[in-house]
């Protein structure tokens, strides 16, 4: 009996420790996830709530965001840990060595990173933000070097006190698709996560630079596809996508355009315009066209090709959306001048 009882103690002990084991694993199992940047992020950053909530409500429940900050309120129950820092330049953080202590101390395997708004506002070029950009990216990686790390075309800005931000921020995300695609790397890949599209001041923002509600559901929204694939190691880091083009008959029907004002400013103003096939036969190609009542002039445009002269406009596809099934939609984008009068127009598809 005496030699029973050792074997069956030398089992519990076994059996203890695995089951100790296998616990300790799970744990450490869980993803970090630092959401890293200014008071977007974190003052009070109420789209982490909405994102942490959404991940739990999807099944994503084995995740840990972390951070050295504390919740600061949003009034739902949340993981609020993050690294979003008021005020911060990403420039100072890179060229003061913050971040190293920072993930130090919390040992991200995943960052979520809408950083530079401070920075635009400050003048700094966009080759001197994306430098900044570069190093924290070699010390999230000299951290973990399996780091996924998902950075923001940030949201667009208008603040009454700077004039230009506007602009200043198209020209900084324009700048980052191709950065990302310098420095993504297989085993630490970089995803850029546009922000920016369908993202308005008028409507998205409380100040014309943080977002409010509506701009907090919007950036949830954007975070959390991406994120699911990384958090499911699917992450496509910043890919070229390769477009085989189709040919198909003309169309039975047409397409319409719907404009959009989405923000203005002091000599200024942000456009976007919804192309939908009508249709009942899949479209290759459109072209939208209007005249503009005010004198008004596109100065920059995304999401198409612009031509036409002067007040009258014409905007073709381009390669990646000119193709529409039935129903289907596309929009684009643009930004504008005007001065006295901004008329919206009424848009023809084709």
């Amino acid at each position: 009996m005496r030699k029973t009882g050792s074997v069956l103690a030398a089992l519990v002990a076994l059996a203890a420790a695995v089951l100790f084991a296998t616990t300790a694993t799970a744990s450490a199992a869980a993803t970090r996830i630092m959401p890293l940047g200014d008071s977007i992020t974190g003052s009070p950053g109420c789209w982490r709530a909405m994102l942490w909530n959404r991940l739990q409500s999807s099944g994503h429940t084995n995740i840990d965001f972390v951070g050295t900050l504390p919740p600061q309120g949003c009034g739902v129950a949340h993981d609020g840990d993050n690294e979003g820092h008021g005020g911060y330049l990403a420039t100072n953080v890179a060229n003061q060595n913050l971040l190293t202590g920072w993930l130090s101390a919390t040992r991200p395997d995943v960052v979520l990173m809408h950083f530079g708004t401070n920075d635009v506002w400050s003048n700094i070029a966009p080759a001197t933000i994306l430098s900044a950009f570069t190093t924290m990216v070699n010390q999230m990686r000299a951290s973990n070097p399996n780091m996924k790390i998902l950075v923001a075309k940030i949201i667009p800005m208008n603040p009454s006190s700077c004039g230009e931000c506007a602009q200043r921020t198209v020209n900084f995300n324009n700048a980052i698709p191709a950065w990302a695609a310098a420095t993504t790397t297989a085993q630490s890949p970089i995803t850029v996560v546009d922000q920016w599209t369908g993202f308005s001041t008028g409507t998205d923002t409380y100040d014309g630079v943080h977002p409010n509600a509506a701009g907090d559901q919007k950036m949830s929204d954007k975070w959390y596809t991406p994120l699911v694939n990384a958090l499911a190691g699917t992450d496509p880091g910043t890919p070229t996508p390769t477009i085989t083009p189709t040919i198909t008959p003309p169309p039975t029907g047409g397409c319409t355009a719907t404009y959009k004002a989405t923000g203005q400013w002091q000599g200024g103003f942000q456009g976007e315009v919804t192309v939908k096939n009508t249709g009942t036969t899949p479209i290759s190609a459109w072209t939208v066209s209007w005249t503009f009542a005010n004198g008004q002039r596109i100065t920059q445009i995304w999401g198409g090709t612009l031509g036409g002269s002067g007040s009258s406009v014409s905007v073709r596809n381009v390669s990646w959306n000119g193709l529409l099934a039935p129903g289907a939609s596309t929009t684009f984008g643009f930004l504008g001048s005007w001065t006295g009068t901004n008329t919206a127009p009424t848009p023809t598809c084709a």
